[in-house]
């Protein structure tokens, strides 16, 4: 029986007081795929925020694995125009994943440049390791950050958005890469998307069973991704987002 890692219950999440999701109730385990759908404003980047402690509940309870540390999860944000102009290495940008695991050492140490090595390799970018980061292409910047949140993760990976402003080859290929490391690995990943078809593909492929959350400043819905495409909230959002494809 795989392990529990963060549970929630009744929770509720905001801002000042106001509360901008409300409902939660559903479990992540050890080598889930969760991904998280919904409208914009629909409160998934505030889940997010709310499981990296970011911000505080308003209500109900976040309870986390005892085991599971602040360097167990690694976070990829929203890709930020200033991120392309950043002037290091890609070897740089994906070692500096491990700050968090520094502690008050000055320097990181072989086992950091090791994750970073893997991390590099996992991802297929050992080729570009002394590129600069803002000479790369987008999709191989998204990449590079991605091997980056890797290198932070010791058990969950939360994604904002990862395959945003990519085209349909280079997406494919980066949900390859995320069933690569959920499988061979055992990360459990946490994935925001709108991609609605996209992100139940990679929820319905080989290896561990994934299981979608739509929200709408509440949880309407939490379960396997098949039954969520039998769910009146899976129906109604699949129909909307096919109907507006051009």
């Amino acid at each position: 029986m795989n392990k529990v890692l963060l549970n929630c219950e009744d929770l509720s999440f905001g801002y000042e007081g106001r509360t901008v999701l409300d409902n939660l109730n559903f479990s992540v385990e050890e080598g889930d795929k969760l991904c998280v759908v919904g409208e914009n404003g629909s409160g998934k980047t505030t889940l997010l925020k709310g499981l990296l402690s970011l911000i505080s509940p308003l209500g109900g309870k976040l309870i986390k694995n005892q085991k599971l540390a602040p360097g167990d999860i690694g976070y990829l944000p929203q890709e930020n125009p200033q991120q392309k102009d950043f002037p290091a290495t890609v070897s740089e940008v994906v070692l500096s994943g491990r700050q968090n695991r520094r502690g008050l050492a000055p320097f990181y140490t072989k086992t950091d440049k090791a994750a970073a090595a893997e991390s590099l390799s996992m991802l297929e970018l050992s080729e570009f390791k002394s590129c600069c980061f803002r000479e790369l292409s987008g999709g191989q910047r998204r990449r590079v950050l991605l091997a980056r949140s890797l290198c932070a993760a010791g058990k969950i990976l939360l994604l904002d958005e990862p395959a945003s402003g990519l085209d349909p080859i280079i997406q494919t290929g980066l949900y390859n890469v995320l069933e690569k490391i959920n499988v061979e690995l055992g990360i459990t990943i946490i994935m925001v998307s709108h991609d609605i078809e996209g992100v139940l593909r990679f929820s319905s492929a080989a290896g561990s069973a994934g299981k979608v959350l739509h929200l709408a400043g509440k949880q309407l819905f939490f379960g396997g991704a098949e039954s969520y495409r039998d769910s009146e909230p899976g129906k109604n959002f699949l129909g909307v987002h096919r109907y507006c494809e051009p």
